[in-house]
């Protein structure tokens, strides 16, 4: 099993964000050696998520560069509504695609991969509220609790988090 220090994963962070969904990858990946810096609209800025659970932001959305980052993590909740509406972090999402790095995303966050044109001819799945929105820009949705497609990781929702948190780090330990 190779050691996944010294990796490098963005956690994106925005109002709204699903508590659990932002904080258990970043949380899980972190007691894994990862470096995992959240990172939104505003650097130093506190952001609360649908329960209050505060976040302050490390970095901000200028320093999403794919060459300094191993991959993504995108939570769900209302952020993702925000979040696929920067161009920085739709080419950021995308180049880290391109280039076979780790997109994981859960819940509402399909509509990043989706705003990023990333879905076609993917298999992945969602919470079933954006089924549809998933499946019009490409995807093959299934309604599974984790989904791995190459270097894609998706879930549903909180109750999924078990089974993500092993989609990422399998798919963490497989890249080169």
């Amino acid at each position: 099993m190779p050691d996944l220090a010294g990796l490098r994963i963005a956690s994106l962070v925005d109002a709204q964000f699903e508590d659990l969904e932002m904080w258990y990858p970043t949380y899980l990946l972190r007691s894994a050696a990862v470096e995992v810096p959240l990172v939104g609209p505003e650097a130093g800025r506190e952001y609360f998520g649908k329960h209050g659970v505060p976040a302050v932001a490390d970095l901000d959305y200028s320093a999403l560069d794919p060459a300094a980052f191993h991959g993504v993590l995108i939570p769900g909740g209302w952020a993702p509504d925000r979040i696929r509406r920067e161009a920085r972090v739709l080419d950021f999402v995308r180049a880290l695609d391109q280039q076979g790095k780790l997109v994981a995303h859960i819940c509402h966050a399909g509509w990043v991969v989706a705003s990023a044109g990333i879905c076609r001819g993917r298999r992945m799945t969602s919470t079933p509220g954006i089924k549809d929105d998933l499946i019009h820009a490409g995807a093959e949705w299934v309604d599974e609790e984790t989904v791995i497609d190459r270097n894609m990781v998706s879930a549903r929702r909180p109750g999924d988090l078990p089974a993500y948190g092993n989609g990422l780090l399998k798919v963490l330990r497989a890249q080169p």
